[in-house]
This record gives C-alpha cells, structure tokens and sequence, in this order.
C-alpha cells in the first residue's frame, strides 16, 4: 500500500521533521529511475544511462539502469545505498512538485507521508513555530523548481534526438556467473547516425551543449558490468 501524498501545509505538516537518510526504501523494487540531462554525466560514471520509448505516446525518456530484473535495484542496500551517486528524482523523496487541482498552470508541493523518512523528533523542520517555512524547506523547493525546470531542458533534448533520428532500438547483453543476460526495448544514440549527421545539424547538437551528455550516455552502457558485479555480491 503506497504512502498517502498531501499538498504540504502547517496544518498537517507543521510538527514533522525530515530524517537525513541514504537509505531509500521507496525505490528497492524500481528497475529503471528518469533522468534529466544535467545528471547524465554522474549517473554514468556508475550505472547505464539509456532511453526508454511510452508505447502510447511514443515520447521517450532517459533512464538509469537499476537491476536486470523487473522489480530488481541492485543499488539499494541495507543500511544504505550502493553506489556512490543517487539520481535526483530519488533524492527529492519524500517532497514531488504537482499541478494544483484549482490550477494546472500553479504547481504545489506534495509531500509522500512515509513513516521512513518523516518524524516529530529528530531530522530537519519543514515549519517555524510561526508557520512560515524553515530554512531548510526553502531549499528543497528550490531544489524541486530548478529539477522541474530541467526536465523542461531534458525534453528538448529528447525531442532534437528523435527528430534527428538519432535514438535505435538495441538489446544489451551480458554473462553474469555463466548465465546470459539480456535487456531489451532500450534506446541508444547511434553513432554512425551521430557522425552522419550535416555540418549544420552537428553544429546544432555542439551549440546546444549536448555532445558530453550524448557521450556519456553512450559510454555508460559500459556500467552493465558494474552491475554484474552488484548482482554477485548481492
């Protein structure tokens, strides 16, 4: 049963604090988790960064590779996570930025009641005894409004690869302890097509600033071997 999700308010959220944690129970059975652009370079220092297609809309996004498995994240861990970066959208528990049911143009805080990381004792508070926001809330919408921003960036970025048609669909294979392994139904920027493009679409990617996410992306599929190695020692 998932956690019920309030917009953040004194009223209900007045007493609660915050416990710091990189322990994320919410995520233990998320094989994939999105990415926006500006964190393919440290994603892909530890784990495959890839493309995934929506059947229905056929719009695409980029995500981390968590496990081999449906329901498998090789990444997290007891007490703790196994790696050393953790992708925002993880990161952002238990606060999410949703469209208001009065306005789908005004954007809310919502904040997911779970008992792993909310407390009355310990951890950072969310309000003042006044009831205006805490240092430490301010920062975290902060950090919820630039994230929203750059997924705004992330699809722009995603919509110029599928235009250009850069992205092909590939199955990605590996032994693990003699047995194969294969993931399939993932997207990859192609690198002929990369290098086939004009001048002037070339220029367009360099001036855009996506040559080093595109890069990265394409060498983290080199990380499926760290997550072999995550698997055996699990």
């Amino acid at each position: 049963m998932s956690a019920p999700a309030r917009p953040l308010n004194f009223i209900d959220h007045g007493q609660i604090k915050i416990k710091p944690t990189r322990h994320f129970p919410h995520v233990q059975g998320q094989q994939i988790v999105p990415l926006i652009i500006h964190e393919f370079s440290s994603a892909a220092a530890e784990m495959p960064v890839v493309f995934v297609k929506n059947a229905e809309t056929g719009s695409f996004q980029p995500v981390a590779i968590m496990g081999f498995e449906e329901g498998e994240n090789l990444f997290y861990g007891e007490p703790k996570w196994r790696g050393h970066y953790v992708p925002a959208a993880i990161m952002h528990h238990p606060f999410a930025l949703m469209p208001s049911k009065e306005d789908a143009n005004n954007l809310q805080v919502i904040l997911i009641e779970t008992d792993t990381v909310m407390a009355e004792t310990d951890g950072e508070a969310l309000f003042k005894e006044d009831g205006t926001e805490t240092e430490y809330m301010a920062k975290r919408k902060n950090a919820l409004g630039t994230y929203y921003e750059n997924m705004h960036i992330t699809t722009a970025f995603v919509d110029f690869l599928k235009e250009k048609e850069l992205l092909v669909e590939q199955t990605l294979n590996i032994d693990i302890n003699e047995q194969k392994r294969q993931l399939s139904g993932l997207y990859l920027v192609d690198e002929k097509k990369l290098n086939a493009l004009s001048d002037e679409d070339f220029g367009e990617v360099r001036r855009r600033g996506y040559l080093p996410s595109i890069y990265a992306h394409m060498l983290s599929v080199h990380q499926l071997n760290r997550l072999a190695t995550l698997k055996t020692q699990k």
